[in-house]
């Protein structure tokens, strides 16, 4: 790291402007000695320029204060280093000699740009200040060398506009309104209706405001603008919408921001001058054909600033000709060279075309997938190459209902985006009535402070599911992704009143049946109906999905519990189910009773007689996901939850008991009936009572509970193999695999294992070898990831459940960390990320690998991946491939986006397992979070 001191021996000699210079040295470099390469260094604009400037481009000379310096000023504590005025101060010498100009000359002054230039594209987000260099004696230069006072004036009042807002912090507001007070007494309905005369009376009135407002004049000294300036771009690194947009795009905060110092050219010099801003290809669709806006005698904000209506780049071809038939040859030019679609700011001062940026231009998703596919066939990329450029986010956008840019909204919360996609209906409290009003034809939001697995039929009915409580793995997260629906979590501005059916927030009020709108994308809740863009398996989609796989080494498999999701985990490309959870099978409303009627049985006997009522369900839905996956794998996790989930929340029974017993003990009615009914729930409040536990997800589930009532685990073996034969003889290619979970101890496994064995044997008889089908485990204990080597004794494959092995790895629940605690975490980088999101390579990965290495030395054939809700994200799956997984598993909407990402992770760190990783995968993974 620099000391802050100018190394290399650039030095004012005299008042001439005479330098020693050493090429190279310290935070400053001019744009020659840059390339594209050095983008960390020179950030993404102070690369681009250097390479357009050295390949011979028409681009004002200029040169870049480095992304160091800015690390540096911080690490100052917001002060600029010590040594780098002086290294600007040599650099601007050498910029006055090019342009035969002097900064601050009165008589032939040299005029300057001051722009942010971060390694990442944040367009927008930081701040740019034209014209420096202009007092009140150089703009009677600038007028006089241009024979045009109304010009120079027009600059010097911009430059005092932006130089208010940008260093003094001024509301542009209150420059806007002097402007328009203006424009009203000359009676000008554009800017360059101004006269000269008004716009000298209108720099007076901004030096006054800013005088009234900071306390402090506009500075004269031309190097003091200078110096302001530049720590103003350092100081908007830390600006609220930069660290905002960093935060969402996961732009690490340490990358700091280049300062790109550039001499101006002016478009605002007459009709033969002008600004704007062009597309190489049209970022809304992808259609390779020059899309854009520009301005005549306009100069460089107005075009984004909106302060004129610009006219389409295609008008440019008409009013000049030459400088379009320039601006197209250039664009052809910069995209063959980056290889890429780019986003181009130009310049025309009479009659001549200047480039003043060429960056990725950002686009749409449709347009995304479009021009990486047609790229590809243009010859200008690979097919590895347009697959690494995939951003992830584009495939939520494309494959799930979104809310259009511009429709308008009335957003009066904003929650977790749980899960990706957009919709609308009428609020509804309680999952009955969602599913009641679902069937009669309406589309309901269900609204919830939290969603137990009780609820999964008023989720299954809703558009959407909207909580106040938990967090992005939360039942509700994990259920609604499963099902491709929209889900917002944790939004503690919403009030929930579930007695009164409403819930407030942002001062709103919706009431059960009112219009309401989410945004699981980005977390908002809206107010009212709004429309809906559909999403779309483009055909550009499906043949880069194509180039994908033939890339990837990693497998990727679908979470699917019913037919349903299996066919559109197969429409999407899943090579299996990586994981069924059967306890979503027992939640269907035709199936709780007798769930309950086998969890209220006394005895062994009372329990299989409940059983023999499940097993024919569960025997159709075992005989729907074979016919669904047809010759690919099935793995399907025997009953993992603890029984009271099965069951009425206690503190609702207790109230359902007293207000019953009160009713009998009144006379109101004590029928016989009603007798029954309090009976009936008394037993029921002792048994949930009975199975209460601390902590549940520590507590008796999982294989526990198929150990201590293994009749449960042998029902559901039976209807895997009975269904299995069914299917074979059908001519169904069946792939059965039986994974018993929270095993924790090899005899665990080796007891519940002989068990399904003997099942297997009983059903399948003189039939069991057209059925081979594999018994394994769910790793989700740390001990059955330290003793895997046992373990694998009795396994035919491991699948992690890295969503639990995270939580028992951390000692904390996800929905209480997530809703308490973590994100605090995250927000002051006590972590780097959320660990229930993005795998934590530190200590969940090395349990995945300690027992990888252990089980595949015990068996070399050991099938492993990972089926947790990491198995859907980008950084995860690298993780994944690194690690040399088999495959991972995630949620049927998430397929596509697992597909591409396994390919980019083939593509940055290479085929071979644990491979370390490449310096392109956090560029890449990072990218793509």
């Amino acid at each position: 790291m620099n000391d802050g001191k100018q190394s290399g021996t650039d030095r004012s000699k005299d008042q001439t402007g005479e330098r020693e210079t050493n090429a190279g040295a310290g935070w400053v470099k001019s744009f020659e000695q840059g390339n594209a390469g050095m983008k960390a260094e020179l950030g993404g604009k102070g690369a681009n320029l250097a390479e357009m400037i050295n390949a011979g481009l028409p681009v004002p000379p200029g040169f870049t204060i480095t992304t160091e310096a800015c690390r540096a000023y911080y690490a100052c504590g917001a002060k600029l280093p010590d040594g780098l005025m002086e290294e600007v101060d040599a650099a601007l010498r050498q910029l006055e000699a090019v342009q035969q100009k002097t900064f601050g000359d009165a008589s032939k002054p040299l005029l300057v740009s001051v722009r942010s230039g971060s390694v990442t594209s944040m367009p927008g987000m930081m701040d740019t200040i034209l014209n420096v260099g202009l007092n009140d004696e150089t703009v009677r230069g600038v007028a006089a060398l241009s024979g045009n006072s109304r010009f120079a004036y027009d600059c010097y009042r911009r430059l005092i506009q932006m130089f208010g807002n940008v260093v003094f912090g001024i509301e542009p507001i209150r420059f806007e309104k002097l402007l328009h007070e203006l424009k009203s007494a000359e009676g000008a309905e554009q800017d360059r209706d101004v006269s000269g005369e008004g716009w000298e009376r209108l720099v007076e009135l901004y030096k006054e405001l800013i005088v009234k407002t900071s306390g402090k004049p506009f500075p004269q000294s031309v190097s003091e603008q200078l110096k302001l300036a530049v720590e103003a771009v350092f100081r908007s690194w830390n600006n609220h919408r930069a660290k905002v947009y960093r935060k969402v795009n996961r732009i690490p905060d340490e990358q700091g921001t280049a300062v790109n110092i550039q001499a101006m050219v002016f478009g605002n010099k007459g009709d033969d001058c002008g600004t704007g801003v062009v597309f190489t290809r049209n970022p809304s669709t992808g259609e390779k054909a020059l899309f854009g806006e520009y301005l005549t005698n306009a100069q460089g904000e107005d075009v984004v600033a909106g302060v004129r209506t610009p006219l389409p780049i295609a008008t440019l071809e008409r009013e000049m000709p030459g400088v379009y038939a320039s601006l197209k040859q250039t664009a052809e030019l910069l995209e063959r060279h980056y290889r890429d679609m780019q986003d181009i700011e130009f310049t025309v001062e009479h009659g001549k075309l200047y480039l003043l940026q060429t960056r990725a231009g950002k686009r749409s998703a449709q347009a995304a997938m479009k021009i990486n596919a047609d790229l590809v066939e243009e010859g200008l990329l690979t097919r590895e190459e347009a697959i690494a450029r995939i951003e992830i986010g584009h495939l939520d956008q494309l494959l799930h209902p979104a809310i259009p840019a511009d429709a308008v909204l009335d957003v009066v919360a904003t929650g977790l985006p749980a899960s990706p996609g957009a919709a609308t209906g009428e609020a509804v409290f309680d999952a009955d009535k969602a599913e009641e009003w679902a069937r009669a034809g309406r589309r309901v939001i269900l609204i919830r402070s939290e969603t137990t697995p009780e609820d999964i039929h008023g989720v299954l009915a809703a558009e959407g599911v909207l909580t106040s409580r938990g967090g992005m793995t939360s039942h509700a997260a994990v259920v609604a992704r499963g099902m491709g629906k929209p889900c917002v979590c944790g939004c503690e501005e919403a009030r929930i009143d579930v007695e009164a059916r409403e819930f407030r927030a942002g001062g709103a009020v919706i009431r059960e049946g009112d219009a309401v709108s989410i945004d699981g994308s980005t977390g908002r809740v809206i107010r009212g109906e709004v429309p809906l863009r559909a999403g779309d398996m483009s055909d550009e989609l499906r043949k880069l999905l194509d180039w994908a796989d033939s890339i990837r080494t990693l497998r990727v498999a679908a979470n699917a519990d019913n037919p349903l999701d299996a066919a559109k985990a197969r429409e999407f490309g899943a090579e299996g189910i990586g994981l069924c959870r059967t306890e979503h099978m027992f939640l269907a409303p035709d199936r709780l009773p007798a769930v309950r009627e086998m969890i209220l049985a006394e005895t062994t006997a009372e329990r299989e007689l409940a059983l023999m009522k499940l097993l024919p369900m569960q025997q159709g839905d075992f005989e729907g996901l074979f016919r669904a996956m047809d010759g690919l794998p099935v793995t399907i996790r025997l009953l993992d939850p603890p029984l009271h989930e099965f069951l009425p929340n206690a503190e609702e029974l207790r109230q359902r008991v007293a207000d019953l017993s009160a009713g009998i003990a009144s006379g109101a009615d004590a029928s016989k009936e009603r007798k029954a009914q309090l009976q009936d729930l008394e037993t029921m409040l002792r048994k949930v009572r009975s199975l209460h536990e601390a902590n549940p997800m520590l507590g008796q589930r999982g294989c526990r509970l198929g150990v201590l009532f293994p009749e449960i685990y042998d029902m559901q073996a039976e209807a895997v193999f009975r269904a299995a034969l069914i299917c074979l003889n059908e001519g169904v290619a069946v792939v059965p695999e039986v994974m018993i979970p929270l095993v924790g101890h090899v005899n665990e496994l080796r007891f519940l294992r002989e068990r399904i064995e003997r099942m297997a044997e009983r059903v399948l008889g003189d039939q069991a070898s057209r059925c081979s089908y594999k018994v394994g485990t769910m790793i989700e204990v740390p001990r059955a990831a330290l003793t895997a080597g046992q373990i694998a004794e009795c396994a035919d494959f491991f699948s992690f459940g890295t969503n639990d092995l995270t939580q028992m790895t951390y000692g904390c629940s996800r929905d209480d960390a997530e809703g308490k605690f973590l994100s605090h975490y995250v927000d002051h980088k006590l972590l780097p990320h959320n660990p229930f999101q993005t795998l934590d390579r530190e200590g969940v990965g090395q349990l995945i690998e300690w027992a990888l290495r252990q089980g595949k030395a015990t068996r070399s054939d050991l099938k492993t991946g990972v089926c947790g809700e990491h198995g859907g994200d980008p950084q995860s799956i690298f993780f994944c491939h690194a690690a040399g997984l088999d495959y991972v598993s995630c949620s049927p909407y998430r397929i596509p986006l697992a597909r591409i990402a396994a390919a980019q992770a083939r593509i940055a760190l290479g085929a071979a397992p644990g491979a370390e990783t490449a310096q392109r995968e956090p560029e890449l993974a990072g990218r793509n979070a």
